[in-house]
C-alpha cells in the first residue's frame, strides 16, 4: 500500500486525501490504494488501525448498501446478529429436551384454567441470535412508519448542510446519501434489537407475539433471568414455560387480537413527527471525527417532539390493551403454577420487570418513541380474577370474543364494578336490537287494538247514538 493516495492528475499537487476517498466511495473502488494514517491524519480522525478499520467499514456499508426502502434493514439485521453475538452459546440437544419438556407441560397444566383450547404449536429453544432472526420481521413493521420519517428527515437535512463543492463531487451519487439516513437508523435499531436479545426470555416477553404462531424459550436468558432467586432453574423455566403458553393460546384462539395490538402501535408511530429543527441543527454540526454522534442523537430520542393530544389518546388505548394481555396472561399462570413452591416469587419479579423494563427496553424506546411496557399490570391482573369470581372461567374467557367487549382504562380502575356496568350496557343494547328488528319487520306500522280509532261496532243505547247529532 502505498503511504499516499493514487494520482493520476499530471500535475504534482497532491489531492486532499479525505475527498478523494470519498470520491472513491461514492464511486465503488474502495478503500484500495490508501494510507490509513494519512486519511487520519487529514480527517483528524483517531490512528487506531483497528477503530479506523471498523469506522471505513461502516461507512463504506452506509454509502455502498442498497436498499427497496429508506431504512437499510439488511444493515439492522447485521447489527442486531453482532450486538447480541457475545456470550451467546448455541442451544444443546438437552436444553432443547428440557424447554420442550417444560412447554408441553406447561400446556397440560393450563388446561383447567382457562377456556382457549391448547395449541399444536411445538415449542423451541433459541439463541440470542435465533430470536433476532425469527423477530426482526415484526420488528420492522412496528418500526417502519418512524424508521422512514427518520431516514427521509436526516438525508434531506445532511443533503441541504453540504457544502456546494461537496454536491458537486458527488455528483450522481446523491441516491447513496440519501441512504445514509436510513442506513444508521438501521445500524442504531439493530443495535437495539440485539441489546434485547440478550434480555428476552421468550418469543413473547414483551406482551406481543414477536415470532407469529411459534413458541419458544432462550435458555441462556431463562438462566440469566434466574440468578439471584435462589430458585431451582427448572422451576423458573417451567414458570416461564407456562406463560410463554399461555400467550400462545391467547393469540392463536383469538386471532383478531395481534392485528389489534400491532395496528395499534403502528397507527401511533405514524403519528410521529419528527422534529426537523434537531435534525438540521445536528447535520450543521456533525463533526466527521465522530461517527458516532448521530447515533448517539437517535438513542437518545431527540428527533421526537412532544406527543400530539390524538396520540395521547391512541397511547392511553395501546397501554390498555398490552395491560389486560399481560394481566390474563398473569391470572392464568398464577393459578395453574399453583403447584410451584416459588411461584408467588417468580411472578412478583416478573411483575415488576414488566413495570419498569430493562436498559435495551429504554433503548428502543427512546429510538421510536414508545415503549411497550403495561403500566397498568396489576389492575388488569385484578379484573379478570373478579372476572372469574362473577362469571367462572367460561365468563371470563368470553371477554376476548370480540374487541368491542374488552374493557376499558375505566373499567381497570373500577375492576368489581365492570361486569355490573356491562350488564346493564347489555340489557339497552338488547333493548335497542329487539326495537331494531321490530322496525325491520314492520311491526311499528300496527297498532295495538285498544289504540284502534274504529273499536268494535257501537252497541245500542241511550249512550252510543247512531250517529251525530242533527241539532233538530
Amino acid at each position: 500500500m502505498s503511504p499516499t493516495p493514487a494520482n493520476n492528475d499530471d500535475d504534482d499537487t497532491p489531492k486532499d486525501p479525505l475527498s478523494e476517498m470519498l470520491a472513491n466511495l461514492l464511486g465503488g473502488q474502495g478503500m484500495e490504494g490508501f494510507d490509513a494514517a494519512e486519511l487520519a491524519k487529514a480527517a483528524g480522525l483517531p490512528s487506531d488501525p483497528k477503530v479506523l478499520a471498523q469506522m471505513f467499514s461502516q461507512v463504506q456499508a452506509m454509502m455502498s448498501g442498497s436498499s427497496d426502502t429508506p431504512v437499510n434493514w439488511d444493515l439492522a439485521r447485521d447489527a442486531a446478529r453482532k450486538a447480541a453475538a457475545g456470550d451467546d452459546p448455541s442451544v444443546s440437544p438437552a436444553q432443547s429436551r428440557e424447554v420442550d419438556e417444560a412447554l408441553r407441560l406447561a400446556e397440560m397444566w393450563l388446561d383447567p384454567f382457562t377456556e382457549l383450547a391448547a395449541t399444536a404449536i411445538i415449542g423451541k429453544a433459541w439463541s440470542r441470535a435465533e430470536w433476532v432472526e425469527e423477530t426482526l420481521g415484526t420488528w420492522q413493521r412496528l418500526t417502519e412508519p418512524v424508521a422512514n420519517s427518520i431516514a427521509f428527515a436526516i438525508s434531506t437535512a445532511m443533503n441541504e448542510q453540504l457544502p456546494e463543492e461537496m454536491k458537486s463531487m458527488m455528483g450522481g451519487a446523491a441516491s447513496m446519501m440519501q441512504n445514509m439516513g436510513g442506513a444508521l437508523f438501521g445500524l442504531q435499531l439493530g443495535a437495539a434489537v440485539g441489546a434485547l436479545a440478550k434480555e428476552v426470555v421468550g418469543s413473547t416477553d414483551i406482551g406481543i407475539p414477536l415470532a407469529d404462531l411459534q413458541m419458544a424459550l432462550l435458555p441462556a436468558n431463562v438462566k440469566a433471568f434466574g440468578e439471584g432467586l435462589e430458585v431451582p432453574e427448572q422451576e423458573i423455566r417451567l414458570f416461564l414455560a407456562l406463560r410463554e403458553a399461555a400467550h400462545a393460546r391467547l393469540f392463536v384462539q383469538v386471532p383478531w387480537l395481534r392485528g389489534h395490538l400491532l395496528g395499534a402501535i403502528e397507527s401511533y408511530a405514524r403519528g410521529i413527527h419528527i422534529d426537523m429543527s434537531r435534525i438540521e441543527d445536528l447535520a450543521h454540526n456533525l463533526d466527521p471525527s465522530n461517527p458516532e454522534a448521530m447515533q448517539a442523537a437517535l438513542s437518545e430520542g431527540v428527533f421526537m417532539p412532544a406527543r400530539t393530544p390524538e396520540q395521547e389518546a391512541a397511547l392511553s388505548k395501546l397501554e390498555t390493551a398490552l395491560a389486560l394481555v399481560e394481566g390474563w396472561v398473569d391470572e392464568v399462570t398464577f393459578a395453574a403454577a399453583a403447584n410451584l413452591p416459588a411461584a408467588a416469587a417468580i411472578r412478583e419479579t416478573i411483575r415488576r420487570r414488566r413495570a419498569t423494563g430493562g436498559p435495551a427496553e429504554h433503548a428502543f424506546g427512546s429510538l421510536v418513541g414508545l415503549e411497550l411496557r403495561p403500566r397498568r399490570l396489576r389492575e388488569a391482573a385484578a379484573l379478570w380474577s373478579s372476572l372469574k369470581e362473577q362469571r367462572g372461567i367460561a365468563g371470563r374467557d368470553a371477554i376476548w370474543a370480540h374487541p368491542d367487549l374488552l374493557p376499558t382504562s375505566a373499567d381497570l380502575d373500577d375492576a368489581a364494578g365492570f361486569s355490573a356496568r356491562r350488564s346493564a350496557s347489555d340489557a339497552s343494547e338488547s333493548d335497542v336490537d329487539a326495537a331494531l328488528a321490530k322496525l325491520l319487520d314492520g311491526g311499528f306500522d300496527e297498532v295495538p287494538p285498544e289504540e284502534t280509532t274504529e273499536g268494535p261496532e257501537h252497541p245500542e243505547g241511550p249512550e252510543h247514538p247512531e250517529g251525530p247529532e242533527t241539532g233538530q
